[in-house]
């Protein structure tokens, strides 16, 4: 058969759920898979304004973010929000209508709303017959990720299946899959070689600071709440953050830009420090790292955390003091360490890529 995963930049989650679906499929089933960015087909002024306009509200006027996304989640306005996508798509997405009639595919598998919402609007009039898979890269879900003429939504938890049902999807629609991660992040390793090869020492605590795809939050303090600890700082596409830290040449502290190789850093650290984005959790929790958030941003990150506090999963709402507290916490009391980790075994989905993939009949 023949399969599209497609997403829209729009930070880094959306594209690697994608691509790990993509992977899997190239890797384990006798499919044609196709991977794609559905801002490659949109017309040039949006797809240059789509992603960096995102960018820049969410890290210059995140509650103003926070307003809009929760305003778009309201009941009452979703016909004037259907009606405002509608030309919103149809102005910007052309040559990707095109492209999905013509590629004629029997599965779309989209891990973005954009995307979900142009093929599903395609299926309605009869234009394609694919099966749309719609994965949900958020714990918790928004309404726009829902559009009439999806066959199958992929979520990450059973508290994200009950909220998408009481929003109207058929429980036979539903599959509680996880958010697909790259298998490399299940894989069990050789820590004390691991540690070496990325020029680590084996035997500190080790705590690494993911400050999401935009390099966001207060990174410096953060550092300086790890005294005595081991830091690896991931500095994403933030140049400007990566040159003033190494700049800074802290003792103990590695300081990486953008980076291919997370699940290694992830397999070697015993915390993690992170923004709560969808795929960063998924990728901890089959990691099996404890985490601590920072900086959520209003919306998805808020509530990716208010959903992982129904399975006590991570801490967040803290202080640089209070995080540096918790982290000595990790550091002094194996039990503490413990009790963390086999929280995060029961919400961890290593299989999500398979489970998605078993969707495809």
């Amino acid at each position: 058969m023949k399969i599209l995963c497609i997403h829209a930049t729009a930070g880094a989650g959306h594209l690697k759920a994608a691509e790990a679906i993509h992977n899997g499929l190239i890797k384990h089933t006798e499919h044609q898979s196709f991977f794609v960015d559905a801002l490659d087909y949109t017309n040039p002024i949006f797809q240059k304004l789509y992603p960096k306009s995102y960018a820049f509200i969410v890290s210059r006027l995140p509650k103003l973010w926070g307003f809009f996304f929760a305003l778009l989640d309201q009941v009452w306005i979703q016909p004037l929000m259907r009606w405002g996508r509608r030309i919103y798509n149809y102005v910007n997405t052309k040559r990707l209508r095109e492209y999905l009639i013509a590629m004629d595919f029997d599965y779309i598998i989209s891990t973005q709303f954009l995307s979900n919402e142009v093929a599903s609007a395609l299926k309605r009039k009869g234009k394609i017959r694919a099966k749309i898979i719609t994965v949900v890269t958020d714990f918790d879900v928004h309404r726009i990720w829902l559009s009439k003429g999806v066959d199958y939504y992929c979520v990450a938890s059973d508290w994200t299946k009950r909220k998408i049902l009481t929003l109207g999807v058929s429980e036979e629609n539903v599959f509680v899959t996880g958010i697909p991660t790259d298998e490399k992040f299940s894989v069990q390793r050789d820590v004390v070689q691991l540690k070496a090869k990325l020029g680590l020492h084996k035997d500190i605590f080790t705590v690494l600071v993911a400050t999401g795809s935009f390099g966001m939050g207060p990174i410096e303090g953060l550092i300086e709440a790890c005294q005595g600890m081991q830091v690896v700082v991931i500095c994403g596409h933030n140049k400007a953050l990566y040159e003033r830290l190494i700049q800074k040449n802290y003792d103990l502290v590695k300081v990486n830009g953008l980076v291919d190789n997370m699940y290694e850093f992830m397999a070697v650290s015993d915390v993690m420090v992170t923004k709560p984005g969808g795929l960063s959790i998924s990728e901890a929790l089959v990691s099996e790292l404890p985490m601590i958030f920072f900086s959520a941003i209003p919306g998805q990150e808020t509530n990716n955390v208010k959903v992982l506090k129904e399975y006590e999963i991570g801490i967040s709402d803290k202080s640089i003091q209070e995080i540096s507290q918790e982290l000595k916490r990790f550091q002094s009391s194996k039990d503490v360490h413990m009790t963390a980790l086999k929280k995060t075994k029961r919400l961890a989905r290593p299989n999500a890529v398979n489970d998605i993939i078993a969707l495809i009949q």
